[in-house]
């Protein structure tokens, strides 16, 4: 059976790498380019991220890569948000009193978490609806890898979405499923048997 084929969009952020190696353990065939013909044409297609929003949408606008996001979405063809890359999908994000418009997949901000402990670093167990296909088979005690500060404290995006929730003093979004386009807050690549359970169920979908 073909393996299935994933790009890593490569825009100057993120674990590239690690998340190359970790889709590559579950069966994948990964390539990690800024080319938009291969990112187009991928079953898959992942966006990486870490550091600050803003400096994650100057690397994405550099390579059009908000097109690239919008185009897959629009055909229905599969997009993993991880981290800072799941941020950017939303409207805007606020850091540091400054506002930085996102891609605008969906509605609402992403802002710093109203914690009296940031970032939230480490191991954390999530809440996921029963109908996730993302975290299917994946045990309820099972804990993922966050580090952040920042995060969708609301969800104003489609209804029918399939929306995780995690708890760092107050609750935020940890991870989405709606329709062709999906994103995580925690690090897969770097969260053990879960993460990889994640991952492999992210391609089996593809």
């Amino acid at each position: 059976m073909r393996r299935k084929s994933v790009v890593v969009l490569d825009y100057g952020s993120g674990n590239l790498r690690s998340a190359q190696r970790a889709l590559e353990r579950v069966g994948a065939s990964v390539e990690v380019t800024a080319d938009s013909a291969a990112a187009a044409a991928a079953d898959g297609l992942v966006v990486p991220g870490v550091g600050a929003f803003e400096a994650c949408m100057t690397g994405l606008h550099k390579i059009d890569g908000q097109r690239i996001i919008a185009e897959r979405v629009t055909a229905g063809r599969p997009v993993l948000g991880v981290c800072v890359g799941m941020q950017i999908l939303f409207a805007r994000g606020v850091e540091f009193g400054v506002e930085t418009q996102g891609c605008g997949q969906w509605p609402g901000a992403v802002t710093r978490l109203d914690a009296p402990v940031v970032p939230h670093m480490g191991w954390n167990v999530v809440n996921p609806p029963a109908d996730s296909a993302l975290f299917g088979g994946v045990a309820a005690d099972a804990r993922f890898y966050f580090v952040h500060s920042y995060a969708a404290q609301r969800w104003q995006g489609a209804t029918d979405a399939l929306v995780t929730w995690a708890t760092h003093q107050v609750p935020f979004v940890a991870a989405v499923e709606d329709g062709a386009l999906a994103a995580t807050q925690f690090h897969p690549e770097k969260s053990g048997d879960a993460g990889a359970a994640i991952l492999s169920n992210w391609v089996e979908g593809l």
